[in-house]
């Protein structure tokens, strides 16, 4: 009787995974369709497994897997085939008649429980048919490991979910070791940035997931992208068959995908570059220049030019301050090389900051060649204008105001001498008053407020009068004019988001639908009741950003400082979902509890 049992035993994972594959959303009859019939659309389906699934006292050296399917495959993405712990090289695999040979050019390690996840990877070979999924659980040892552990990971700006990330779990808790060794587990998110790392032991781990650009299974800062969990993890669930959260899905089942309980949220982010240096520089004109360094937040002391004044010299720095702008303040010819002294706080060789002094030569851009014979048709306005954009939005003018932004800094300006006057529908203009603030950011940018409530049904001009700027090149502005009005289609919404319990500094932006373009921004720090006017129908997204060092930017986060990105925050609405539905000729009001929102 017991080798009955013993012959039965290794078929009865087979009969399971057989059962559960006919059975799931993505299969049905397996059935060949007469020759002539309807297009095959069933995924193949597994026959028969060695080692058997759960199968213990599994050899360490040249260890092969056999799957057989019940008809002729193909392996569609070799990359899916990712065994747990991965080992230093990625599995290999050969086509058998209608098995797949998965192999290992390294040997496995001994008394350890291997998962190898088929996901994606393998399809039939006639029509493409992509099989569902499957992971088989084995061991070197005499134990099968038995917890599991399930989590999302997504994007720190969009909250959106991640594919293909690799989750990873270290036993070694150093800071060190997800730089320097392969996990102690791993697994791949699906479409749904879900995942579920099975069959592990009961232990405490660090838990990271990494955007694994060149599929080494460790972190390299200077390419990937990665998250983490503060604190460390231990596994409290056991994996069982009824268990949903190990089921393979249908990746179009979102009732199902959504339904699986995650007990961890990694958002992933990039790391600034913790070397820092002057990586680029470049004269981009007669009086112009820039350089840019690697990390962000340089320390500039000093800075001067070889035989140019330091009261000639204007820089600006860019938000993030990893762009240098630089220009002469002289009108005169330029030599066409100019020697440039930067000192700043450099990376020195044993990692640390010191200051030193940078020699930086900047040539003359080479222009282009002269025509055989000139005309004034060559001389281009920028040549001898001080050149400028001014700009006006309908959609955003009450918010923004006009824009005007110059090419180079301006040395005079007579910003009183601008011309705003208003047109009303009986065709009646008058003069308004305004106001000019330079932009905090952009020393060459100026916004100009109307002092009056704009109105619908009027048009507003701005004009820019006629030789009244001068640029650092000497050159006197022509004269520009900007009309606008406001938004007048009736089918036009507006939203209303009013913003309790505020107590830190937010970003509150509002996104289009697929949360890949920022449509208004406002920056907050009391309870504010914000207006987003003129919206045309459709589904968008309220973002919310918590500033907590109050700079305007998004900070991302640092692995070995154990610093999160900035918190971000999507409104959800009582339906569980995040887009806004905004019909035609409506007038929305949303109320947030912020503090409530970034428990």
């Amino acid at each position: 009787m017991k080798k009955i049992i013993s012959k039965i035993l290794p078929a009865i994972p087979v009969a399971a995974i057989m059962i559960q594959v006919i059975f799931s959303h993505s299969c049905a009859n397996t059935t060949t369709p007469p020759s002539g019939g309807p297009k095959d659309t069933i995924p193949p389906v597994i026959v028969n497994v060695k080692p058997y699934e759960g199968q213990t006292m599994v050899p360490v050296h040249k260890t092969s897997i056999e799957i057989k399917f019940n008809e002729y495959v193909t392996v569609k993405d070799p990359k899916s085939l990712f065994l747990s712990p991965p080992l230093e090289k990625s599995p290999k695999f050969k086509l058998k008649g209608k098995s797949v040979v998965v192999y290992f050019e390294n040997d496995l390690d001994s008394n350890k429980t291997y998962t190898l996840d088929l996901t994606n990877a393998i399809a039939d070979n006639n029509e493409g048919n992509m099989f569902p999924g499957y992971t088989l659980v084995f061991s070197t040892g005499e134990t099968i490991d038995s917890m599991m552990m399930t989590g999302v990971v997504q994007d720190c700006n969009t909250l959106q979910p991640i594919k293909g990330a690799t989750v990873m779990l270290y036993k070694d808790h150093a800071d060190s070791a997800i730089f320097q060794k392969r996990p102690d587990a791993a697994v791949r998110t699906d479409q749904w940035g879900f995942f579920c790392i099975r069959n592990i032991q009961d232990t405490l781990y660090r838990l990271y997931a990494v955007i694994d650009e060149n599929n080494n299974n460790k972190y390299e800062p200077e390419s990937e992208k990665i998250a983490f969990i503060d604190s460390l993890v231990r596994p409290v669930n056991v994996v069982r068959d009824s268990v949903p959260e190990l089921m393979k899905y249908d990746m179009e089942d979102t009732l199902s995908c959504l339904a699986r309980k995650t007990e961890y949220e990694l958002n992933v982010f990039r790391e600034h570059p913790s070397t820092q240096m002057i990586v680029n520089k470049e004269r981009i004109g007669e009086r112009t220049a820039y350089i840019t360094f690697m990390a962000p937040y340089a320390q500039v002391d000093s800075l001067w030019f070889k035989g140019i004044p330091s009261e000639k010299v204007i820089t600006q720095f860019n938000l993030q301050k990893d762009s240098l702008e630089i220009w002469i303040n002289d009108p005169k010819p330029q030599p066409d090389t100019l020697h440039l002294n930067v000192t700043y706080m450099k990376t020195d060789t044993l990692g640390l900051l010191n200051s030193f002094t940078e020699q930086i030569k900047l040539l003359k851009p080479k222009k282009k060649p002269a025509a055989a014979k000139s005309s004034g048709k060559d001389i281009k306005k920028e040549d001898t204008t001080a050149v400028f954009v001014l700009e006006a939005k309908p959609e955003t003018v009450e918010q923004y105001g006009f824009t005007i932004e110059f090419k180079y800094p301006l040395v005079e300006s007579a910003f009183d001498s601008l011309e705003f006057r208003s047109r009303n529908p009986r065709q009646q203009e008058s003069k308004g008053r305004y106001t000019v603030e330079r932009d905090s950011l952009n020393l060459r940018k100026y916004v100009v407020r109307p002092s009056e409530k704009l109105l619908p049904g009027y048009e507003y001009f701005l004009k820019v009068p006629h030789r009244k700027f001068r640029d650092i090149n000497g050159f006197l502005n022509d004269s520009t004019e900007v009309k606008v009005s406001l938004p007048n289609d009736d089918k036009l919404s507006s939203m209303t988001l009013v913003l309790n319990n505020v107590e830190n500094k937010y970003i509150v932006d509002l996104l289009s639908e697929k949360r890949d373009k920022v449509l208004r921004s406002y920056i907050i720090d009391k309870n504010s009741t914000l207006v987003f006017p003129y919206l045309r129908a459709g589904k968008y997204s309220i973002r919310i950003t918590e500033d907590l060092n109050r700079n305007g930017l998004v900070d991302t986060g640092d692995l070995l400082g154990h610093k999160q990105p900035e918190k971000v925050r999507f409104y959800k609405l009582m339906d569980g979902t995040f887009l806004i539905d905004i019909p035609e000729m409506t007038d929305l009001e949303q109320t947030v509890d912020v503090m409530e929102m970034f428990k």
